[in-house]
């Protein structure tokens, strides 16, 4: 195993840890900034992974399908356990996760007719915004509160935007097509 696909490991090895810290207090007052040390150097490796895989050519299948996963892990469950915090109201958490489901789905699809689907500015600033909420929510200060409602509605905005914005920008892969068979 190379090592962009080692630090994606590490990223989801991390998850449990960084769930274990966001909803105890098993370190007192400091559990909140273990968790939030734990999120920062998880998402640091996917920054990592991702410029090492491509600067080594090291781009392997699981690469491909274990970095998106991982990420997907890693945001989704935090988001879920605002819900369970009360920071985060959980229609939002489903639209969030609805669209990551909807755009996995839409890369399958694309992935059987050999075509493989590069995300978009749109879902870049999505990605961007969201980490920033999720390290917002993570510390949690009163004096914050306005920031944080502000990026999580941003990243609200962003996720229905990038969704149908790579949509759009794909829609030919949904054109129907006859299979071996000619249906």
């Amino acid at each position: 195993m190379n090592l962009p696909n080692r630090l994606t490991v590490l990223r989801v090895i991390l998850i449990p840890f960084f769930l274990f810290f966001l909803m105890t207090e098993y370190a007192g007052t400091a559990s909140r900034w273990i968790a939030l040390a734990i999120f920062v150097v998880a998402s640091l490796t996917d920054l990592l992974d991702g410029y090492l895989a491509r600067k080594l050519k090291l781009i392997t299948t699981f690469g491909k399908f274990a970095d998106p996963l991982a990420d997907k892990l890693l945001v989704c469950s935090a988001m879920i356990c605002f819900v369970e915090l009360k920071r985060m109201p959980a229609w939002i958490v489903v639209v969030i996760i609805a669209r990551e489901f909807i755009i996995s789905g839409f890369r399958l699809v694309a992935a059987e007719q050999g075509r493989v689907i590069a995300a978009g500015w749109w879902g870049k600033f999505k990605t961007a915004f969201t980490m920033f909420m999720v390290i917002a929510m993570i510390v949690n200060l009163e004096e914050l509160k306005l920031l944080t409602d502000i990026l999580m509605y941003v990243s609200l905005a962003l996720t229905i935007i990038s969704m149908v914005d790579y949509l759009i920008r794909n829609r030919d892969v949904l054109k129907e097509r006859p299979d071996e068979s000619g249906h």
